[in-house]
């Protein structure tokens, strides 16, 4: 029974108190998504911290327990560029692009779908769920084809680089996704996809998650990022824009440079079907349990309206 005199709360009963009260807070949030899709993206810091990543998987878990029903995509950039340094292998980027030739794109295929997709298997197994890993290979899930990607500085010429196996998504089989909906699976997607000639393509993760949440009609397209959402002129956080909003702030120079991209792809999604698309601070411990179950969230969602 709990005191019901004047007596100050130990530090214990003060730390029940407050998961108590977050607990209710959730509340009205689990019953709201119950049964419907989170698509997540998973990059940047978080991945290559110990603490972050256990902490990713155990919310992943949460998530599933409570009803929702994760996806989730992963990158992997930096552990490519590793592999690539180890062996040898020379790489350049194009306007943040890797240019992926042959020997490129076979690297990139082992160390996205073999080491890094494994290992988030093995981690949200460990936090209790049931996870699977797949590529846009397994089932047919991404039919992709060539990127033909333009420079970012204009010339007076019009050019379309070559960036070898670099794909973009043409069509999203979600047949497999939709079976797991229905059991305890957690499936986990490596951006790898198969070209109409039997080509592997290198595809950007957010690009991916993005065209996957599209597909699957997803409540809720989550970014987790290294930046805490997107910004002001005043560097401080706008937690909410819309469809709008966005391409003013795009015209003015607000958003600019590497979060153009992001913020395309949360509109693409949104204009597809998408309920909300969210950029957060994957930084941010149990970032995705504070954006998902409190009334503040954790980062700037975008929404059509």
């Amino acid at each position: 029974m709990p005191k019901l005199d004047n007596t100050p709360a130990t530090p214990t009963q003060e730390a029940a108190l407050l998961k108590a009260k977050t607990l209710a807070e959730a509340l009205p949030y689990m019953r709201q998504y119950a049964g419907k899709t989170f698509v997540i993206k998973y990059g940047g810091h978080a991945m290559g911290d110990e603490d972050l990543f256990r902490q990713f998987a155990q919310d992943v878990v949460l998530l599933k327990q409570v009803g929702i029903n994760p996806i989730v995509v992963h990158g992997g950039g930096p552990q490519i560029g590793q592999m690539l340094e180890r062996l040898k292998i020379k790489s350049e980027f194009i306007d943040g692009l890797r240019v992926t030739d042959a020997e490129t794109v076979e690297i990139v295929e082992m160390v996205l779908c073999g080491a890094i997709n494994k290992e988030i298997v093995a981690e949200i197994n460990k936090a209790g769920g049931t996870a699977i890993g797949l590529s846009g290979k397994d089932g047919n899930l991404i039919v992709a084809e060539k990127l033909n990607h333009k420079p970012a500085i204009e010339s007076n010429l019009e050019k379309v680089l070559d960036l070898g196996f670099v794909g973009m998504p043409k069509r999203i089989n979600p047949d497999i996704l939709h079976t797991f909906e229905k059991s305890d699976i957690i499936p986990v997607i490596a951006p790898i996809g198969l070209g109409k000639k039997g080509e592997t393509y290198n595809i950007n993760a957010d690009t991916v998650a993005g065209a996957i949440a599209a597909a699957m009609k997803a409540t809720r397209l989550l970014l987790l990022t290294d930046i805490v959402g997107v910004l002001d002129k005043d560097k401080k956080l706008l937690p909410s824009l819309t469809k709008k909003e966005v391409k003013a702030l795009i015209n003015d120079g607000t958003i600019s440079g590497g979060m153009i991209p992001k913020i395309t792809t949360c509109l693409d999604a949104v204009e597809e079907g998408v309920e909300a698309a969210v950029i957060l601070d994957g930084r941010v411990p149990h970032a995705l349990l504070i954006e998902t179950f409190t009334t503040g969230g954790a980062g700037t969602i975008i929404q059509q309206r």
